[in-house]
């Protein structure tokens, strides 16, 4: 089992920045993909960003592509989504997920463990 716990969200103003943390416990951190996903009210969940196990390769959804940057430090057991230019579209809940495999993915059915998500509103 792994715990996830993300933080960071928070009411932003259009064209800042916001870099969101997720903390992992109860596995070995090395042997997860991290993703990241969102869910604005009244639509589905959607990929924002994922990482290999030890960072070399990183995805991302063509909406978020020059503005969104995913990292990880497995000494940390910590993910993060560094987000800059934040536009009023990026406002939803954002939501870390672990996969245990070696293979990135785009869909969120894939992914073993989620944390609960925190929320990112950004004002116009």
């Amino acid at each position: 089992q792994v715990q996830l716990v993300e933080s960071g969200g928070k009411l932003v103003q259009a064209g800042g920045s916001l870099r969101l943390s997720c903390a992992a416990s109860g596995r070995t951190f090395s042997n997860y993909v991290m993703g990241w996903f969102r869910q604005a009210p009244g639509k589905e969940r959607e990929f924002v960003a994922a990482i290999s196990k030890f960072g070399a390769t990183t995805e991302y959804a063509d909406s978020v592509k020059g503005r969104i940057t995913i990292s990880r430090q497995n000494a940390k057991n910590t993910v993060y989504l560094q987000m800059n230019s934040l536009k009023p579209e990026d406002t939803a809940r954002y939501y870390c997920a672990a996969r245990y495999t070696s293979r990135i993915s785009y869909m969120s059915a894939e992914y073993d463990y989620w944390g609960q998500g925190t929320q990112v509103t950004v004002s116009s």
